[in-house]
This record gives C-alpha cells, structure tokens and sequence, in this order.
C-alpha cells in the first residue's frame, strides 16, 4: 500500500506551493489572452458557447414573433431563410457540441485527479479557431449575406450561386474551420483520459462523465470527417464547377444526404450523451449513493454511440430507396432506443435506491429527463418508414427534434451550470432564482413545443415564412408563440444569476454538495487542476477515501513541487492508470492565437476567392506550426528522470506508443482516414447510380496510378528504414534514407498526376473525372504534408534533436506514413484498376 507523503515540513510545503503558483500562473494584462491553462480556455470557450446560443435564440424569437400570426410581415422572406439557417447552425455547431468541448476542458483535469490535458496549447487553438469561425458566420447576418439554405445546405438549391450567394460559401468554409476545433478537442480529450487519469484509476474506476466524453470524442472522429469530405466536393462544384451533385453532368444530390446525416445524426448523440454525463455525476451525489448499474450505464452508452451511425437513412426515407434499406435503417431507429432507456432507467433506479435531495440541479435534470422522454416517444414513431412519409419535412419533426435536443441537452446544461459553478466562483447561485427560471423554461417550453406536433400534424410545413390565415393552424402558431417568449423569460434570468454580481457573498466550502468525485478538490483560484496528483482506489474517492481531499490539497502526493519551473503532468497506462512518465506540457503562448487566425484567414480568404491573401494567410499559418511544433513539443529534457514523490523516479522523456504524441497522431489519422472513406464511398456512390460510370470518359489508365502507388510504398519502406537506422544509432543511414523517402515521395506525386493529367481528364465535363481528380488530389496533399514531416525530422537530426533515445518525431511520422502508404494504394488502385479492370 503506497501511503501520502508526510516529511516534508509546513514551511517547505508552502515554498511547493508558491513554485507551482508561479509556474501555473496566468499572463498579465492583454497577453492573459495568451494563457493555456484548461481553467481559463474552457471558461472562454463555455462562455463563448453561450453567447451563440443566446444569439440563436433571439433569432428563434424573431422568427416565432414572424410566426404568431397568419400573412405576417414582421421580416421578408429573405431575412426568414436566414434567420431559420443560421439559427439551426449556430444551435447544433456552435453550442451544442462546443459547449461540452468546454466543460470537459475545465472539468476533466481535476476529475481525473490530472494537472492539465496532455495538450493544453492545442485546446487554446481549438478555442481561438472556434471564435473566429463562429464570429464570421454568425457576422453574416449584419451584411444580408448569410446562409439561406437550411443548416443542412442541400444542393441543388446551395450549390446555384445565383440562389444562395455567398452565404452557403460563408456556411461551408467557416464550418469546415469550426470542425478544425471540433476534431482538436476531440484529439486532446481522448489522450487525456486515456493517459493522464491518477495512478490507480484504472480504466472501470473512471469517473462517468470520463466515459461519456471518451465515446463522444470517438463518435467525433468518425461522424465529423464524412462531413468535411462533404464540404470538399461542395466547395469543389461551388468553386470550380466540379459536378458532384448536378444530374446533368453524372452527380447527384443525394450524395449529400448521405454524406451530411452520417454526420447529422450521430450529432444528436453527440449532444446528448454529454448531457446524460452530466446528469451521471449529479444524481448520484443528491441521491447519495454511488450510481446503480455502472458497467450497464457504460454499455448502453458505447451501444448509443455504435448504432447511432446506422440511423443516417432515417432522414431520408422519402427519398425514394429501396424497401430493404428502409427496413434496415427503421429497424435501426428503433433499436436505439434499447440502451437509451437503459440510460434513463439506471438513473430511476438511483434515485429510488438513495435518498433524494431535490435541488436546483436535480430539478433541472429531471424536467430535462422527462422532456427527452417525450421526444424518444416521437422519435420512435418517425423512425416507422409509413408515419414518416406524412410527418417529413412538417412542424411534427420540428416538435420532436427540439424536444430531444432542448430536454436532452439545454437542460442538463443548466443543471450542469447550477451545480458546477461552485468551481468557478467559489459561490452557488441562487435557488429561488434557479427555480424560478425552471418553471418558467419547463413551462414555456412544453408550451412552445408540444402544439407544433398537431401544427405538423395539420400540415403545416417546415421552413415557411407565413402562411394564410384559413389553415387551422392560427391559435397553435400563437400558442407556440407565446411559450417561446415565456421559454426565453427563463433563460434570460439563468443569464442574470450567472452574471449578477456575487462580491459581498460568502466565499461557501470547497465541496458544498458533499460529492464524491475528485473535481471537487480543485480550487478556483488556482490554475492547476490539483494541487498533487493523488493515488485513486474507488469511483468516489472523496467518498471512500476520507482524507484524500485533505492529503491532494497538502501536497502529499505526486508532482508536489515544481522545482523546475516547469508545468509537468503525470502520464499513467491506459488500461490500470500506472506512472509511466512525467510529462512537460507547453506554458502561455501566442503561437496558438497567430496559428488559429493565419488559419482562419486562409478560409475567410477563399471564401471571397482572395487568392493571394489567402496564400499568405496558409504561409504565415504554415511558419506559425512548424515554430510551434520545433519549440513547443518533443523536448530534450535535461535529466533522464525525476522524482515524481511518494519515492517514485519517472521519466521525462517518452516516444512511440507510451507517448501521449504517438496517441495524438495515430487518433487524428483515424480521423482523416474516416474522412477519405468517406470520398472512397463518393466513388463508388457514382458507380452503383450509373449503368456507365465513366459515361464514355477516358480514364487516367492503369499504368501511372500503379507506378505511382507502388512509388509511395517505396517511400514509406524507406521512412521505415530511417526509423530502423535511428534506433541503431546510425546517423548517415538515417538522413540518407530520410532523403531518400522524400525523394520517392516528389516522383511518386509527380506519377500520380500524369495518370488523369497525361489522359486530359476534364474535372468540370463529368462527375467520373471529377471523383478520380479528388481522390488524386487528396492523396498528393497528404503526401505533401508527409514530404514536410520527412525534410522536418531531417532538420530536427542536423540540429542535433534527433538521437536513437530521443526518436519521437521520427516515430510519430513513420506512424503517420503507415496511414498514408494505404491510402495511396487504395487510391491510385481504385481510379488505376476500377472500372478498366472489369
């Protein structure tokens, strides 16, 4: 049994105490914006996440007050499309995920008894593209230029410039760059819980609210990327005129449908799931009693992400599919709601099995349980194929959509606010108002919603601006008028408990819930995420651990000093939480802010088709990362090891799969390979929908994508053997064979091209030239990326950076040659082999 330690005396405890404060301290003045810390980006971002919200709903207000009455002229019918679009953007792309992204930000640090996220500079980047992105779309509006397409942009209406101007570019670009903050998140909160729980956390000791984040990230990671694949071929036709979704020319538009609701409907799960997080870690504390039925919550909530992905048809079944697709993807609509009641049901049977404390949060998590029932009940019914085809596209979706995402997620955000601010302010905020604000949302919002089924039902479809005043529908749209503005009432006073000023208020306990999890030991006034990094027995260490709380804060644990000025974390095994390395994580910095704007500025710029600006925008970008990655990562420490305390010496350096960068990379690339599925699908999509697929088009031929495939196999063998002559220490071999990778790397690209260059394939004249240039293209940029990965382990060897001990960049760059050797293959043997092979 590893004990606390305890010989250290009171005075050499608090000169600890000052070092680390000083170390972890935050910036003065305007370079505060600069900081990385997990408290303050998940405060920014959780902040920033709200303001959009309230920015959509005082778009909803509009549009509601537009509503209230028959032949209504409040806003033209522009405005409207507008207004409906950005509203539904901003709702599902810049809060509802985003503001889980936060949470778990501020959270997940102390909840796994960690110091900071493995990656705190990519979070701060993640932060500052999420506010540019946001910015420029929600800005749109104030210029007439905002989307008008729906928050689902089907073509062929988004892909006319003359229908949809530059708003649907405005759409596609800006998310595509929110989706850049989305995928970082999702990146660092997966290594973070994965490697930096407190030792003896194992992997059935994690906290709820861990496992949660942990499924919701992977589901990131595969429905995101198809949607990015989307938005390439969108942005192509819009562009270029590449034909991807026009019949006339072999596209078609139910390609992005499909490609947009493998995205879309995972994305319900992805907001709900956090919420239901949420509600795991409050009701077991006012039921006090650990939650009933973990490993079941656990399952059901891996089966809801699983069969999440086989919902996407749901959408579309009047789109003319075949029967046995319908039944498929019916059946698969009904089978989630098996662990989703599973879900609700664990939660029942704790409350029943403890003793309840109904307060503010409990109350705000169980209307929002209630709501989210309703809406599974209308769900259930229009995941039945017949009942869809009269509900499709009318208020009855509009009904049940809201009452999943509002019951689902809003509420047990505010729950989540209610019982969670405490760690932001050392204060609670005020009951009477919370339960004003509760009744006054529950109220107005069954109010609002609940008619709009019989609305729909009535026939009122989705997406009108007005309507004639003989339809039956006039009392329901005022009805459901009057609750919005009621429903707004109660957010409105949320906003102004949080805001209120709280100085003259006591400062109340550090625990006042008397939960048992360990977030409840961070402090607000310090930037750290526990003071030590303590030893984790149970699922509710404060519970069973009495003075564990007292021990952490004390400094009796590891990493208890930082007597070398630097910030450091503990990075423990993915299975049963072992100390594995001490890891040095990067401090305050403005490379994030100048990467995530140069960033930015590359999509603003082709947005408005600014070439130059945007070359130097993805120039400055480009500078501003490889400085990033030469002075912020793969540090060669000054000493092999240290004393972490406790009597236990861990390394500070770390490479391969023990690494947290080998996680970060071998985690992106199972994104980005989702993401060329995704275009592989597109090509074969066009094959079943076509007798003649190429439609009589010359294709690039069999001989140079072979050539070219067989170049890039050549130069991932070579990356290969580089790595082997660094772990030999031979460091001739390993820049001749680096050279040698980046030289096949060149003619391998070069060979990809000539196939359709050399055959005059026409990307504009057929969707089949159109595919074959895309998959080309797509494989050519990650071999850039992959030539400037080689030529930087290069620098990094002359400059003395690269040694067989210390070998991380090598080996996080043959690990991404791995990924990049199969998808040249399947690439250049797809367009080289299929269909001239047949």
């Amino acid at each position: 049994m590893i004990l606390p330690s305890d010989r250290v005396s009171d005075e050499e405890r608090a000169a600890q105490t000052e070092r680390l404060r000083k170390v972890w301290a935050n910036p003065k003045g305007w370079r505060y914006w600069t900081s990385v810390n997990n408290t303050q980006v998940g405060l920014w971002y959780a902040s920033t996440a709200f303001a959009f919200m309230l920015f959509a709903g005082v778009l909803a207000l509009v549009m509601r007050a537009q509503l209230a009455l028959p032949d209504n002229d409040l806003v033209s019918a522009d405005f409207y499309n507008q207004a409906f679009t950005l509203h539904g953007t901003v709702m599902m792309f810049l809060f509802a995920v985003p503001i889980f992204e936060a949470v778990a930000i501020f959270l997940l640090p102390p909840m796994l008894g960690a110091r900071e996220l493995p990656f705190p500079r990519l979070g701060a980047f993640g932060f500052w593209s999420f506010l540019l992105g946001g910015i420029f779309v929600c800005g749109s509006i104030f210029f007439d230029a905002a989307p008008s397409s729906g928050w689902f942009m089907y073509p062929p209406l988004a892909t006319d410039e003359k229908l949809s101007g530059i708003g649907a570019d405005i759409w596609l670009l800006g998310l595509s760059f929110i989706e850049v903050a989305s995928i970082a998140a999702a990146v660092e909160l997966i290594v973070g819980i994965m490697k930096c729980r407190a030792p003896g956390m194992r992997i059935n000791l994690m906290p709820l609210f861990a496992w949660y984040l942990l499924i919701v990230a992977g589901m990131i990671l595969f429905a995101f990327p198809p949607l990015i694949a989307g938005d390439i071929l969108f942005e192509l036709q819009r562009m270029f005129d590449w034909p991807f979704f026009d019949p006339m020319r072999g596209g078609d538009p139910l390609l992005w449908q499909h490609l947009f609701w493998i995205f879309g409907h995972p994305e319900v799960y992805i907001i709900f799931l956090p919420a239901i997080a949420l509600m795991a870690m409050i009701v077991p504390t006012f039921s006090r009693r650990p939650i009933v039925g973990y490993s079941w919550i656990v399952l059901a909530a891996v089966g809801t992400g699983f069969l999440s992905f086989g919902l996407w048809v749901h959408h579309m079944f009047v789109t003319g599919l075949p029967q046995i697709s319908l039944a498929f993807f019916s059946a698969a609509s009904e089978a989630v709601a098996i662990p989703t009641a599973v879900q609700i049901f664990v939660f029942i049977a704790t409350m029943l099995a403890g003793r309840v404390i109904l307060s503010t949060p409990m109350l705000f998590g169980a209307g929002g349980i209630a709501i989210f029932v309703i809406g599974g009940l209308t769900g259930v019914m229009v995941a039945i194929a017949p009942f869809d085809w009269q509900a499709h596209d009318t208020y009855f979706v509009v009904a049940h959509l809201h009452y999943v995402l509002i019951g689902g997620m809003l509420f047990p955000v505010v729950a989540g606010i209610y019982y969670y601010y405490p760690l932001v302010d050392a204060k609670r905020l005020s009951d009477r108002l919370g339960r004003t604000a509760f009744w006054l949302m529950f109220i107005g919002f069954n109010v609002t919603f609940f008619p709009m089924h019989l609305t729909g039902l009535l026939g009122m479809p989705r997406r009108v601006f007005t309507y004639p005043g003989d339809l039956g529908w006039n009392v329901l749209n005022l009805i459901s008028s009057v609750g919005a503005f009621v429903f707004a009432l109660g957010v409105l006073i949320v906003v102004l408990d949080v805001l209120r000023p709280k100085h003259r208020e006591p400062r109340r306990e550090q625990n006042p819930w008397n939960a048992g999890t360990l977030e409840w030991i961070s402090e607000p006034e310090e930037n750290w995420g526990v003071r030590s990094v303590p030893l984790v027995s149970s699922r509710y260490p404060l519970w069973d651990q009495p003075t564990l709380a007292s021990e952490i804060s004390e400094g009796r644990w590891y990493l208890a000093d930082a007597e070398e000025g630097r910030r450091e974390g503990l990075i423990t095994s993915v299975l049963d939480a072992r100390p594995e390395q001490v890891l040095r994580v990067g401090g305050t910095s403005k490379v994030t802010v100048v990467s995530a704007f140069s960033l930015g500025g590359v999509f603003i710029a082709l947005t408005f088709k600014w070439w130059v600006v945007g070359a130097i925008a993805a120039l400055i970008c480009f500078t501003a990362i490889i400085y990033w990655l030469w002075t912020g990562t793969n540090e060669i420490p000054e000493k092999p090891e240290k004393d972490a305390g406790v009597g236990l010496s861990l390394p500070l350096y770390a490479s391969g799969p023990s690494s947290v960068g080998w996680w970060a990379m071998f985690i992106t690339m199972v994104g980005d390979s989702t993401a060329f599925a995704s275009l592989i699908f597109g090509y074969f999509f066009y094959w079943t929908i076509h007798d003649d697929f190429t439609a009589g088009s010359i294709g690039p031929g069999m001989t140079w994508p072979l050539v070219s495939a067989a170049l890039f196999v050549s130069a991932w063998l070579a990356t290969l053997a580089a790595r082997y002559f660094n772990a030999h220490a031979s460091v001739a071999w390993t820049r001749a064979t680096l050279v040698l990778a980046f030289a096949l790397t060149s003619i391998a690209s070069v060979a990809g091209v000539l196939g359709p260059g050399s055959h005059q394939m026409n990307p504009t004249a057929h969707v089949y030239p159109a595919i074959v240039w895309v998959l080309v293209w797509w494989t050519l940029a990650h071999a850039a990326v992959g030539a400037v990965m080689l030529a930087y382990c290069l620098a990094r060897s002359f400059a003395g950076r690269l040694s067989k001990t210390h070998d991380m960049d090598l080996r996080n760059v043959a690990l991404y040659w791995h990924f990049l050797a199969i998808t040249a293959v399947i690439s250049f043997c797809v367009i080289g082999l299929f269909p001239e092979a047949l």
